[in-house]
């Protein structure tokens, strides 16, 4: 059996990897493999997701993390129904911690396991922030980097995504319901605004203009070194329906429209009503340069053709729409330079939605590769229902098209969802940032599984038990899965649940 103290290639396991003094918190024993082992714990020292390290005879310190605890005792039915009937039992037990092998840098900073197990008897110890930030490549990138908080129950480890990546190689946000996917999503946006980074998002709920208002100081703000701050004077709102949600409004001319898409729009039969449709278009685009619905619905009026009532019927509930104008809104007044647009979709229909989703994103890609917008990044929220795995929405298309070729011509894309099973996997798997906050539903954790590389079985059951505000955080600069307890906000939150009683 190991004693306390040992030498390793003549060094002290009672130091630590930088020469202070380590935390004791277990031992190895049984069989020991080169990318997990089994270690004794002392009571109470080590928890689920702590890092530890560990003295190889061969390639030094060496990193670990615990992906499973467990109490193991000699307590039988029978000994059970003794202690409950009032005898007295003695109990032996044990805890014992599953440790899943991180690895260690070699001479050239490079990342490596060791290729020969530890020693059984090795003492494992908690692991130094100087050391897990070393070994896991954790960079404090300020400059060019969104603060997103800290490594778990590490305070002094900050937590920073590289802004150029997440636009280059697009973003997911997932979580359940109530997880803070919105909350999240908006410390996200506080980051890209700090560094006057250009983007659009798409906001059924009507969650995001609360980015104009600081939030309330609390001492979370001083524990992450953050302050409440409000970007009203960065902030730009559009919405179809103006007079609900504010902003200016969002509009698009008919001229843009093809009639079969207009007739998916209206979800009729393209065999029914394409060729009358297209006459009244084709009549009108003749003889003037703007027109509206009500245009084209005085037409098909002159034609007294019963058949075509409920065409008619679909252009007069898109006309009380007022999404169809003379003139459209100019996406040169929707983009601004360094300032964030926010696409205020709250109580507008969901086809329409589908509709603003799918022109805009449109035009955003085309002027971007003609460089005639600068770069920039497209956040969707509730992106399920804008580029579903089942089925199509009007926007499919287009958000695949950006999630497969937007890097190339600097549009980001930034997915949030409470369904990841429900989202395209195609354009879920081009997401190479991934910010997953707590999830129990089994497709979605399983849709998880499969597009999150390194995640272990143990870390996939940990997402399950996530407290509100930890985030499971990988890709980008992060060359690992890493929980990170996410930083207060800087601007009120405007995704909280509306009390009942």
């Amino acid at each position: 059996m190991a004693t306390e103290s040992r030498k390793v290639d003549g060094v002290d396991t009672n130091s630590g990897s930088e020469g202070g003094k380590l935390r004791k918190v277990g031992m190895i024993f049984g069989d020991v493999g080169t990318t997990e082992f089994t270690c004794t714990v002392i009571e109470g020292k080590l928890e689920q997701g702590d890092y530890v390290q560990v003295l190889h005879e061969k390639f030094g310190w060496v990193l670990g993390r615990v992906d499973e605890i467990k109490r193991k005792t000699n307590l039988t039915v029978d000994k059970a129904k003794e202690l409950a009937s009032g005898e007295d039992v003695e109990i032996e037990e044990t805890v014992l911690a599953k440790i899943v092998v991180i690895g260690y840098r070699d001479e050239k900073g490079l990342l490596q396991y060791p290729r020969t197990p530890f020693n059984v008897g090795s003492i494992v110890y908690l692991a130094e922030d100087s050391f897990i930030k070393k070994v896991i490549g954790i960079e404090d990138i300020k400059e060019k980097g969104a603060y997103i908080g800290r490594l778990f129950k590490h305070k002094n480890i900050p937590i920073y995504l590289d802004i150029n990546t997440m636009v280059q190689k697009h973003v997911s946000v997932l979580a359940k319901t109530g997880a803070g996917k919105s909350y999240l999503t908006g410390v996200l946006l506080e980051e890209l605004l700090k560094k006057d980074v250009t983007a659009i998002v798409i906001d059924p709920h009507g969650e995001y203009p609360s980015l104009q208002k600081p939030a309330k100081k609390t001492k979370l703000h001083d524990e992450f070194r953050v302050r409440p701050r409000g970007y009203a004077s960065k902030i730009k709102i559009f919405s179809p329906d103006p007079e609900l949600n504010g902003g200016k409004p969002l509009k698009f001319t008919l001229a843009s429209m093809t009639p079969r898409e207009l007739l998916n729009l209206m979800n009729l039969d393209a065999r029914q009503y394409l060729v009358p449709l297209r006459k009244a278009i084709d009549l009108l685009k003749t003889s003037r340069q703007f027109f509206t619905v009500k245009d084209i619905m005085r037409i098909l009026e002159n034609e007294d053709s019963p058949s075509l009532s409920p065409l008619i019927a679909q252009l007069e509930y898109l006309d009380e729409m007022g999404i169809f104008a003379r003139k459209g809104t100019r996406i040169d007044e929707i983009i601004t330079k360094g300032k964030i647009t926010i696409i205020n979709l709250r109580g507008v229909p969901p086809d329409i939605q589908e509709l603003v989703v799918q022109r805009l994103s449109t035009a955003l890609f085309e002027l971007r590769k003609r460089n005639k917008i600068p770069p920039m990044m497209l956040v969707v929220e509730e992106a399920h229902n804008y580029v579903p795995q089942q089925g199509m929405a009007a926007s499919s298309k287009i958000l695949r098209t950006i999630a497969s070729e937007g890097r190339k011509f600097g549009l980001g894309l930034c997915i949030i969802s409470q369904r990841p099973a429900k989202v395209d996997k195609n354009v879920l798997s081009q997401c190479n940032t991934q910010i997953i906050l707590r999830v129990t539903n089994p497709n979605d954790l399983r849709a998880i599984g499969n597009s999150v590389e390194n995640l272990t079985k143990g870390s996939l059951e940990e997402i399950q038990r996530l407290p509100i505000g930890v985030a499971l955080v990988t890709g980008g600069n992060i060359s690992m899965p890493l929980f990170v307890e996410i930083r207060p906000r800087e601007t009120q939150h405007g995704g909280e649940s509306v009390n009942v009683v």
